[in-house]
């Protein structure tokens, strides 16, 4: 992490009121009830870092993807319970997140008093990074504090563009600790150095997987890409999933992992169905021998055991993407083996990073999120930051 940076242990808040930059994009069951409230945890210690020092904190965020305006079913105010029960006080609520009535509310907040603003994203301004609306935002507050790692790679008006308006600005815990563990994965790593790569596509994964060609010993894929490259060594995926522009680029990938020495592991077998459906009929192919009509959706059993015997020997591990369709039960194995794994490594003594978005949901999933080194609440952000690309919402904290 950048030294320049100061985090809230820089600071005293006493009689400060702190804009704290949050990301409470939860996920909300059909009765608009918060499932998960990871996110909520993870901003808890800087909050009351800033409570106990006898401050005020008016909390924004963003809540899903609202369409150019107010949609009730994206109003933080479904969360306020959620929140109230986590941080064991009452939570005011602006009903807008600027104009007059926010700043009324937030005036007249005393310490030890929390006030949480409605969506950010009901103003089209705040992903255009608009100044303006920055400056309005910025009216609520004494010191800025940006604790959202998740949004970190986005310019928006709350992440980044609004700390030109305060003297003070600061990085909250859950940030700051992002960043060190992601920096100890990619500056740091202890040997062997394994990195796990899932998901869908490798049109996302590119920047990172040639970055991390410099750095692991070893480069696990699995998960919808690993299909790409089956049809690219000449084989049969069926109707599996496939980026035929990214054919050439995989074959390449091979050779460069080969000349710098890195172990490529690819799956040698799948779970093929028949649709892409829980109930649907099930096989299991070599691969490149997947048949006409059939999917691959998950990693088979010769795969688990081998890429197993590889994490169980690392040292480091850096994980992101699922294995395969993990969300449907009969095409989870693949994903929960890999989380098992990762976990047993740790437990002998492996330092693990759980890269964000679908890793992260899968750890949970299967309850090993306690046994990880790391959980990181930001996929998109967490990814950037490890290309070498400059987080907008960390750059916006340098003095």
């Amino acid at each position: 992490m950048n030294p320049r940076i100061k985090n809230v242990d820089n600071l005293s808040f006493a009689g400060k009121k702190a804009l704290v930059r949050v990301d409470f994009n939860v996920p909300l069951d059909e009765h608009f009830n918060v499932s998960d409230d990871t996110r909520i945890q993870a901003a808890l210690p800087t909050i009351n870092k800033i409570l106990n020092d006898g401050g005020s904190v008016v909390l924004m965020s963003h809540l899903g993807r609202p369409k150019g305006g107010p949609e009730d079913r994206y109003s933080l105010k479904h969360i306020l319970l959620s929140l109230e029960k986590a941080l064991g006080r009452p939570v005011k609520f602006a009903p807008d997140c600027i104009g007059s009535e926010a700043e009324m509310l937030a005036l007249g907040l005393k310490a030890g008093e929390v006030l949480l603003l409605e969506n950010l994203r009901f103003y089209k301004e705040e992903e255009a990074g608009d100044v303006e609306f920055s400056k309005k935002l910025a009216k609520l507050g004494d010191i800025y504090v940006n604790d959202a790692f998740g949004t970190a790679h986005r310019a928006h008006a709350s992440t980044a563009v609004i700390a030109q308006f305060f003297i003070e600005k600061v990085c909250g815990y859950l940030m700051e600790s992002e960043l060190k563990n992601a920096d100890m994965v990619l500056d740091n790593p202890e040997r062997p150095y394994t990195a796990i790569m899932g998901g869908a596509k490798i049109a996302d994964k590119i920047l990172i997987i040639e970055r991390l060609l410099d750095k692991v010993d070893n480069l696990i894929i699995g998960g919808g890409m690993s299909y790409t490259f089956a049809k690219a060594m000449g084989g049969t995926i069926g109707t599996s999933l496939l980026e035929a522009d990214k054919m050439d680029f995989v074959l390449e990938l091979m050779e460069t992992a080969k000349a710098k020495g890195v172990n490529l592991i690819l799956p040698v077998d799948s779970i093929t169905s028949t649709a892409f459906a829980n109930d649907a009929e099930q096989g299991v192919a070599n691969r490149g021998e997947i048949p006409e009509g059939w999917m691959g959706l998950d990693i088979g059993p010769k795969s688990r055991e081998i890429f197993k015997e590889v994490i169980l020997k690392s040292k480091t591990i850096l994980w992101n993407g699922p294995m395969g369709v993990f969300e449907m039960e009969s095409f989870d194995k693949g994903t929960k083996a890999v989380a098992e794994a990762v976990a047993e490594a740790t437990r002998n003594g492996a330092y693990s990073l759980i890269g964000g978005g679908d890793s992260a949901a899968a750890v949970n999933k299967f309850g090993y999120t306690d046994q990880v080194s790391y959980v990181s609440t930001g996929g998109g952000a967490l990814l950037e930051h490890m290309e070498g690309k400059v987080l907008p919402g960390v750059a916006a904290l340098e003095p």
